[in-house]
């Protein structure tokens, strides 16, 4: 009987050595933070904070339906103590990053999403993220995988996003009248620009990002995630679609060539049409001008000496000419 007390006490006390006494210090490192909770129950700033949270992201709805209560956070350091019934939770902090196509339930390689056109594409990339340390318990306790619902939604924005995608750009310059030769030179490079929707989503991809991280910011008062960055890589379509547009775009891009080589052929004509006019005028103002001086001397010569002068001074004028003639034929006057 001494000898079963003897070990019940040493079994008692080398279980409360191991696990009370070892367990009950921990440490934080400093890129994780910690939630306390007793008998399952989070350690509360306050017993009646249960407030909805003040985020400007989230309509009045979702703040009504994600209302989760501020926690006690310890920071980094140690060692703390904590008693048996408590556990500690940890979670880091750091910025992270993960693959669009992360999924835990599934293996798949791409992210299929439908454009508006009814184009199926893959979209492959990354977001990064970090834990809101403001709102640990909605990243706890929330939900019970809150990295695969974040995936989820932010999935989810992205092919709602991608089935209504349309150049923003192209569509402006669709909407402008088309009253004048400059507007026509708009239309013609919408035409060769817009229609396509994977083309217009290749080439809005910082575009496609900004909305994806407008669109997340309010995964913080939902979730607890916080969404760093959206870099979506690349959109890739099946094969035979892909070929398919890459002979679109050579089509376009041969008709681009074409336009502009007339183009710049018209401009070319127009301008050596511009100038032979040019060249026409200034030779004709030319010919005119010692006409026009002739005729303004002559006119001074008879107001100031009459037409005595005036037969003078044509008559010296005829004299080089005579010189120089070989032959004169003279006519006579019919009266």
């Amino acid at each position: 009987m001494t000898s079963f007390l003897v070990g019940l006490v040493l079994g008692l006390s080398a279980y409360v050595f191991f696990r009370v006494i070892l367990t009950a210090f921990y440490i934080i490192p400093p890129d994780q933070r910690a939630v306390i909770t007793t008998f399952g129950r989070a350690d509360r700033l306050s017993e009646d904070f249960v407030e909805p949270l003040d985020d400007p992201n989230l309509t009045e709805d979702e703040k009504k339906r994600y209302t989760y209560p501020k926690v006690r956070v310890v920071g980094p350091g140690g060692p703390y103590f904590k008693m048996p019934w408590q556990k500690v939770h940890k979670v880091s902090v750091a910025t992270r990053s993960v693959d669009l196509v992360w999924d835990p339930t599934k293996k798949q390689e791409t992210i299929e999403a439908v454009t508006k056109d009814n184009l199926t594409t893959g979209v492959n990339g990354q977001i990064r993220y970090r834990v809101s340390e403001n709102n640990l318990y909605a990243y706890l306790f929330g939900v019970a995988s809150p990295l695969e619902h974040i995936m989820g939604y932010f999935v989810s924005v992205l092919r709602e996003r991608i089935a209504t995608f349309s150049d923003p750009k192209g569509a402006s310059l669709l909407a402008k009248p088309t009253d004048d030769e400059d507007d026509d030179e708009a239309q013609t490079s919408v035409y060769l620009t817009e229609g396509v929707s994977i083309n217009d989503l290749r080439k809005n991809l910082p575009l496609l990002n900004s909305y994806m991280e407008e669109q997340c910011r309010c995964t913080p008062g939902r979730y607890g995630v916080e969404l760093d960055a959206a870099l979506i890589t690349s959109i890739d379509p099946p094969p035979e679609v892909d070929r398919a547009l890459s002979a679109i775009n050579s089509t376009r891009n041969q008709v681009a060539a074409d336009l502009s080589t007339a183009q710049a052929d018209a401009e070319q004509q127009i301008t050596m049409s511009k100038r032979a006019v040019d060249i026409a005028s200034n030779n004709a103002q030319a010919e005119v001008a010692p006409l026009r001086e002739l005729g303004r001397t002559l006119t001074q010569i008879k107001q100031e000496g009459g037409s005595t002068a005036l037969h003078a001074y044509i008559r010296d004028l005829k004299v080089p000419l005579l010189s120089r003639a070989v032959s004169v034929v003279q006519t006579r006057e019919e009266k």
